[in-house]
Order: C-alpha cells, then structure tokens, then sequence
C-alpha cells in the first residue's frame, strides 16, 4: 500500500512537474507572476511533503504500537504460561511428600506389626516354660508322695513286726 501510494505520489508530481513546465513556457512574458506561482507551488509541495512524512510517522508510530502490545500480550501469556508451571511442580512436590509420608507410615506400621509377633512368640516361649516347669513339679511331687506312702508302709510292716 505504501509502494501504490508513493507511485502514485510521484506520478501526481511528475503531473504536476509538466503542468509546471507548460505554465512556465506559457508565463514566460509575466515574470514576476511565474515566480510568485513557483514559490507558492513550492511551498505546497513542501507542504504535501511535510504531510506525507507526517503520515509515514503515524503509520510507523501505530505499527509501533501494535509491536508493543503483540509483545505485551505474549509477555503477559509467557508469564500465566510459568505461573501455571510452578502451580503444577508444587502439586506434584505435595503429592511426593504425601507418598513419602505414607510409605513412613506404612513402615511404622510393619515395624509395630514385627514388634507385636515378636512379643507373641517371646509370651508362648515363656507359657511353654511354665507349663514344663509345672509338669517337672507335678512329677516330683508324685514321686515324693510316692517315697512317702512307700516309708509309711515300711514304718507299718516294723511296728507290727515288734508287736509280734
């Protein structure tokens, strides 16, 4: 667009260079008149010059703009973007430290569970002791009464014999 518009910018002054031209040729007898013209053209083209500059800068200017807020605008996605990043690398830390916590847990529970079969087997290791150790008494205090009836009947058979 810019290109069209200065094509057609220089075709409008080469337009107005041979309208120049013919009235310079045509006004050659009125000086004076030609001179006042060609500086009041000038000063218009200088004018038209000045617009288009003009322009080209607003143009420059809006492109500039909207460079800037393009720009912006992706920052401000780049920035959600990483937000969004942190947020999620702070939920996988959390749920890390809960299977940490967990699996702590469930070691302390294995742990209590050993302590507790240990403890099972250490109180039937004792019941067995006991029981054995109540049999062996059972057994010499069978033996004893045996020992005595068998002293009474000896005591017996001897006072009836000296009775005799």
């Amino acid at each position: 667009m810019e290109e069209e518009e200065e094509e057609m910018e220089e075709e409008e002054e080469e337009m107005e260079e041979e309208e120049e031209e013919m009235e310079e040729e045509e006004e050659e007898m009125e000086e004076e008149e030609e001179e006042m013209e060609e500086e009041e053209e000038e000063m218009e083209e200088e004018e038209e010059e000045m617009e288009e500059e003009e322009e080209e800068m607003e143009e420059e200017e809006e492109e500039m703009e909207e460079e800037e807020e393009e720009m912006e605008e992706e920052e401000e996605e780049m920035e959600e973007e990483e937000e969004e990043m942190e947020e999620e690398e702070e939920e996988m830390e959390e749920e890390e430290e809960e299977m940490e916590e967990e699996e702590e847990e469930m070691e302390e529970e294995e742990e209590e569970m050993e302590e507790e079969e240990e403890e099972m087997e250490e109180e039937e290791e004792e019941m067995e002791e006991e029981e054995e150790e109540m049999e062996e008494e059972m057994e010499e205090e069978e033996e004893e009464m045996e020992e005595e009836e068998v002293v009474k009947e000896e005591e017996e058979e001897n006072f009836l014999l000296e009775k005799v």
